[in-house]
Parts: C-alpha cells; sequence; structure tokens
C-alpha cells in the first residue's frame, strides 16, 4: 500500500505552493498557522500550514474558524495551532481572513475528534461537523463578556441543595458511587433503573449523577435519545441545579438556541450538558461525568460519516479526560455487557426484594398454564389473559398497547395463497391506509383496486399484519366507551395523564403516564423477535423493558402481559433480568465470533471498487501477520423502488479481535486515503462497528 508520502506529493507533501504577495506584513510572533481544512476527501485529513497576515495576528488563535485558499478555491477550516516556523519548504499562502474571533475548537474536542476518526476509520473534519454547531454571529457580540461563575452549589450531605437523591439508595453500589463522584474520583459504572416514570425514574436518577459531580467543582455531560428523554431529564436536573448551570444541545432547538446553549458551555457559563447525539461533543469544562441513556436506541448512531455511536464517543471522552462514566439504560446491551464482564465497568442493581416490591407483574400468554386456560392464546391477537388485564387495568388508570407497526394494515396477503401482496408497477409491499382506503404501494404510492395475484390468479386480500391505527379501531369495538390515544409516527405522545384510557402506540413511541400505567400489552412480540438481523432478540427485550418500566408496580395492582412464544427474551422479562439476557447473548456470539465480541468493518461500493480496496487492505495486513476473516462480496439488498436503489452495489464485511482493532483501522483508514488520492476507483463506504449490517 503506498504511503501518505507518496500519493499525489504536491497535495501530500507540500502546501499551496503560490508565494505570498509582495509587500504582505506577517505576524512578528508565531507568524505560521497550522489549519484543519474543512474537506471529508481522506487524502486531505492532516493538517496545512499558511502564513498569518500581521492584521490577523490577534484574532488568529487557536480554535478559531478560518478562512483559507486551497488548489484555487476557498474553503472554511480550524486554526490549530500557531508556530514559529513551518517545513513546508516554500513560501507559504496567507490565511485568507479569521471568520469568528471565538476559539469554538477547544484541545479536548480537536482530540476527541481525532480519536473518533481513528477509532470509525473517517476523517476529523467529518468528526468537526458533528462537534461544532453552526455559527449565530449575532450571539457572540457578547462573548466573552458575559461570562460569568456559576454560583457554587449549595451542599447537603455532599450533595447541591436538599435533594441529595433517594432513589439511588435501592441499589448496590449506588450510594457509593455517588459518593465517589462527591470526592472528585471517576467510577465507571453500568445502572439498570427500575422505573421509568415518577420520583424514582431514571431522569432523576441521572440527574442525582449528574449533581454528584457538579458538588465536586466538574462538569458532566449527558446524552439522551431524543427530545422526549432529553424534555424529562433537564426538568429532573433543574430541580437539583441552577437553571444557568444546565445547558441543552440539541438540533431540533434550532440554530440559535443551539449555538447560544454552545457558547455558554464554551465560557464556563454552564457546567452540565445535556443532549441529544451531537451534544457527546460539547466543550464542558473540567469534565467529571459522562453519561448515556438507552445505548441500544438506534438514535445514538450518527447517520453521517464517520457513523459514530454516541457510547463509543463517550468512553473514549472518559478515557481521556479522565472522567466517571454512567451507561444506564432499563435493558443492557451486549456492548456494555461485555465491559461489565472485562471488569471496565461496575454493575449497579437492585436487590430482588426492591426489585419485587418496584416493578409489576409480567405474565406471558404462551406459556403452558396460560394456554390451559385459554387454548386460543398463541394465535389470537389479543388473548384472554391480555384482554382481562386491559379490562380490570382501565378501571384504576390507562393502559398501554405496544404495537409492532405503524398505519393501519401494512401488509397485505393473497386471500387464496397467502403470497405478500405486490405492487405491479414496482413490486413494492402494498398497504391500506385505512378503513375505505384502496390498497397502496408503499414505494411509489400507485393505488391498486384492480390488484390481481400473480401466483394464484386470486383477487382478495387480507391483512398480513395489523398496525396501531387498525389495532386502535378494534380495541375501541372491544371497550365501547374508553378513551383511545395512538402515538407513532409522526403523531407521538410525550405524556399522558392519570385517566382512565387506552393508549396504543408503536415500539418506541410510548409516553409517559402521570402516576404509570395500571397494565401495559406488549403485542405482536413474534414478529419483534422474527425480523431478520442479529439484534432482534436484543432489541425486543429493550423494547419491552422500556414499556414494562412506564408500569405501576405489582403491589400496587401493576400487570405487564405479553403475548411471544416462550424464549430466553420473554423470560428475561418474566424474571426482569436484563443483566442475564444480556450476558447469555453475548456469550452466544463469542462462540460465534460475531459482534460485540468482534469488531467489524463494512465495506460497501461498486464490486471492482470494493474488491480493489479490500485486496489492498488484506495485503498490507497480510505483510503484517494479520489476516481477517471476511464475508462478501454479496449484493446489496436495500428496500425501496428499483430506481431508488444503487446499482450493482455490493458488501463485504471484514471481521477482526479488538486486540486487532488498532493496526486494522489504520490500514483501513490509511488505504482509502491512497485510494482517494490516486482516483483509481470509485470511492467505497467504510463503517466500523454498525448495528444493522447484520
Amino acid at each position: 500500500m503506498p504511503t501518505e508520502s507518496a500519493v499525489q506529493p504536491s497535495l501530500l507533501q507540500g502546501f499551496p505552493a503560490r508565494p505570498a504577495p509582495d509587500g504582505l506584513a506577517l505576524a512578528g510572533h508565531l507568524p505560521v498557522a497550522r489549519v484543519l481544512v474543512e474537506s471529508s476527501l481522506p487524502h486531505l485529513d492532516r493538517p496545512f500550514d499558511y502564513a498569518v497576515p500581521a492584521s490577523l495576528d490577534e484574532s488568529a488563535r487557536p480554535g478559531v474558524r478560518v478562512k483559507v485558499k486551497f488548489n484555487g478555491q476557498d474553503l472554511g477550516g480550524y486554526l490549530l495551532e500557531r508556530l514559529a516556523a513551518s517545513d513546508a519548504g516554500h513560501a507559504l499562502v496567507p490565511l485568507a481572513k479569521v471568520v469568528s474571533p471565538v476559539p469554538v475548537l477547544t484541545p479536548e474536542v480537536r482530540r476527541l475528534a481525532d480519536a473518533v476518526a481513528a477509532r470509525y476509520a473517517g476523517t476529523a473534519s467529518d468528526v468537526l461537523r458533528l462537534a461544532v454547531p453552526p455559527r449565530v454571529a449575532k450571539l457572540e457580540k457578547d462573548y466573552p463578556a458575559s461570562v460569568a461563575p456559576t454560583a457554587e452549589p449549595t451542599e447537603t450531605g455532599g450533595l447541591p441543595r436538599s435533594a441529595a437523591p433517594s432513589g439511588w439508595t435501592g441499589y448496590r453500589a449506588g450510594p457509593a458511587f455517588l459518593r465517589h463522584l462527591v470526592a472528585g474520583g471517576s467510577p465507571r459504572a453500568v445502572l439498570n433503573p427500575l422505573q421509568g416514570y415518577g420520583p424514582a425514574g431514571w431522569p432523576q436518577l441521572l440527574a442525582g449523577a449528574a449533581a454528584a459531580a457538579y458538588a465536586s467543582g466538574r462538569g458532566a455531560l449527558l446524552v439522551v435519545p431524543d427530545y422526549r428523554d432529553l424534555d424529562r431529564l433537564e426538568y429532573a436536573l433543574k430541580t437539583l441545579l441552577p437553571d444557568r448551570a444546565v445547558a441543552r444541545l440539541a438540533a431540533d432547538d434550532g440554530p440559535t438556541p443551539r449555538y447560544r446553549n454552545f457558547l455558554q458551555l464554551l465560557s464556563g457559563t454552564a457546567r452540565v450538558a445535556i443532549g441529544t447525539r451531537s451534544a457527546a461533543f460539547a466543550p464542558v469544562q473540567d469534565l467529571g461525568l459522562v453519561a448515556c441513556w438507552d445505548d441500544g436506541d438506534d438514535l445514538h448512531i450518527e447517520q453521517r460519516a464517520p457513523y459514530a455511536h454516541t457510547r463509543e464517543v463517550l468512553l473514549l471522552r472518559a478515557e481521556q479526560e479522565g472522567a466517571a462514566c454512567l451507561l444506564a439504560g432499563h435493558a443492557r446491551s451486549t456492548e456494555v455487557q461485555r465491559l461489565v464482564d472485562a471488569g471496565w465497568a461496575v454493575p449497579i442493581s437492585a436487590d430482588r426484594p426492591v426489585l419485587r416490591s418496584t416493578v409489576p407483574r409480567v405474565i406471558n400468554t404462551a406459556d403452558s398454564f396460560e394456554q390451559g386456560r385459554d387454548p386460543l392464546a398463541t394465535i389470537a391477537r389479543l388473548p384472554g389473559a391480555a384482554w382481562k388485564a386491559a379490562k380490570e387495568g382501565l378501571e384504576h388508570g390507562p393502559v398501554l398497547v405496544q404495537v409492532a407497526r405503524a398505519g393501519y394494515a401494512p401488509s397485505l396477503v393473497c386471500e387464496t395463497c397467502r403470497e405478500p401482496a405486490r405492487c405491479n408497477t414496482c413490486q413494492g409491499p402494498l398497504a391500506l391506509a385505512g378503513t375505505s382506503a384502496p390498497p397502496q404501494c408503499r414505494w411509489c404510492s400507485t393505488p391498486a383496486p384492480d390488484w390481481r395475484c400473480t401466483h394464484c390468479g386470486g383477487k382478495q386480500l387480507r391483512k398480513g399484519a395489523t398496525g396501531v391505527l387498525r389495532t386502535a379501531e378494534e380495541l375501541g369495538r372491544a371497550f365501547p366507551g374508553a378513551t383511545v390515544i395512538t402515538s407513532s409516527g409522526d403523531q407521538v405522545k410525550a405524556r399522558v395523564g392519570a385517566g382512565k384510557a387506552l393508549v396504543v402506540a408503536t415500539v418506541g413511541a410510548e409516553p409517559v403516564a402521570d402516576g404509570g400505567y395500571a397494565a401495559a400489552l406488549l403485542l405482536d412480540g413474534d414478529s419483534l423477535l422474527r425480523r431478520e438481523t442479529l439484534r432482534a432478540g436484543e432489541d425486543t427485550v429493550r423494547r419491552w423493558f422500556n414499556a414494562a418500566a412506564l408500569v405501576r408496580p405489582a403491589p400496587d395492582g401493576g400487570l405487564v402481559v405479553v403475548t411471544a412464544t416462550d424464549t430466553a427474551a420473554t423470560g428475561a422479562l418474566l424474571r426482569w433480568d436484563p443483566a442475564g439476557y444480556a450476558q447469555r447473548e453475548l456469550a452466544l456470539r463469542t462462540e460465534l465470533g460475531l459482534p460485540p465480541a468482534v469488531r467489524i468493518a463494512s465495506v460497501t461500493g461498486p464490486r471492482p471498487a470494493v474488491e480493489h480496496y479490500t485486496g489492498a487492505v488484506e495485503a498490507e495486513l497480510g505483510s503484517a501477520g494479520i489476516v481477517l476473516r471476511s464475508a462478501g462480496p454479496a449484493p446489496l439488498l436495500l428496500a425501496g423502488p428499483p430506481a431508488r436503489r444503487p446499482a450493482e452495489d455490493v458488501r463485504t464485511l471484514l471481521f477482526f479481535p479488538y486486540s486487532e482493532g488498532p493496526a486494522v483501522v489504520r490500514v483501513l483508514r490509511a488505504t482509502r486515503a491512497a485510494v482517494a488520492a490516486k482516483r483509481a476507483t470509485e470511492p467505497v463506504q467504510v463503517r466500523l462497528d454498525g448495528v444493522d449490517v447484520l
């Protein structure tokens, strides 16, 4: 594999090689600026040297945004450092402009960006696009004039104010974790909260941990999957800490509030940052704690290169800055279980007596006892036990009904032969949007009122799957007079009242009920478990626990009914043992050599490009004595109309152990840069540890 210096020397060895304009006065002290240019091209992922004009000497500080000339283009970038001399060997092009005098890129975030890029075989420029929010110039006029340290917290037993979090006392090692934080330590723990609502809910627990770090004089950073979780966490934090101490970072809030809060963190006015996945890069000063809620949620995966996961970003940051780390969730991912098994993190869990008095009772309609009482329980969508639980629960409060699919009837099949109904235009799946709506393609939206089965010639359709709207309609008929509330798609509700109502929600869209749900029905369990993905069981268990944690404790009559085949997943819910399930799943993955027991890289693109890239990688690693286990190239199967699918794209999977990870990723990254510089083939997409690959 060519080295970096052997690829396009005009770009990689030198800098833009035209002399500075005659008569340009340069800065007298440290006249060289090292700049990271904003470019996603892998072979340009390195700093370049520029001259600092005397007119920009004062404003050209490390961390500021700048504009530079590069290959005839005006590009943005970040000034990394000032130097006395350059080793470029020729006259340097001067900086074109200092965009803003605010040093938005801190040394800690820069090191983190480099580490994330190295971890995911990406570029630092791509990472910084996520880390530093877009500039809002009008907010910078008060920076740093408005910088004022936040008032010191009033301590009560070592914690701010009078809200020493009592919810932690029910968990083994919980109080010790907080004491360690208050004392300025950096413990690493995995927490499985039992409740998702009320004063002992997970937002209060995470807020208590942040308050403990704040009491030690340090900052905290907490990341959650979506805005509903963010709203709840912000409310819990502001009952413990001063309002000015907490800054919220979320793209959904808009550029102005986001940048304002970013500047507050940058100046030290705010010491606790909360937000969604990009908040993992927040410039928190003197960071003492990083925390991630529900790391198994797909929303923690960045959808742009280098496709970093929030959990991994926070783990890197905790190691670099010596901060405490808290990974929390009602269930436990196999990645987190791997950290526990390795001894990197300590589990914080409740004793069984506390657990039994806190969680709801769980029954499974597929077990032998329930089948003996209701022989049709395994084929009925709403078995007798579920119907009874809903009926009795409605007498005491709201009842949650979790379904797998949105829409009305998202899947149709032929009434005669049971073959899936397909669109005659693009072969996409047909669905119903409502009771009186005609069949319609989910891909191209073409109506199919005169559909005919291509297998048997049948003209009648039947529902292959029932969505949330159809379920709500059926429940409204089964419980006349009951209020029915739906939460799915674009109409997701964050909260519902304590009144008697049936709340029908898709997985992940369950609202929080004031005082908890009286009962929960977890329908379509087999549909979730039978998905063609390696993580079907793990993800189903996570969604079940998230819903069940919203139900009242068993002593208060709380009941959860799950309708799924009796498997290890349902057994984990019946026993309320997320850690046991994660441990079993990780053991199976280890035996089979599958992630997260090993690392995985997926290479996607046109077949010639993928074969050229993987061949170069394997040759380079082979010379170092490293042999990869590979699968592919195989055609990339994507859902959607044929016109929207990439033509002839294939994917190759590369498996390698963690011990060889740094060496393998270095080669993956260097080979990608070399291929991009030569432009011998089309570019390929390289993803590390993508959870949706298998």
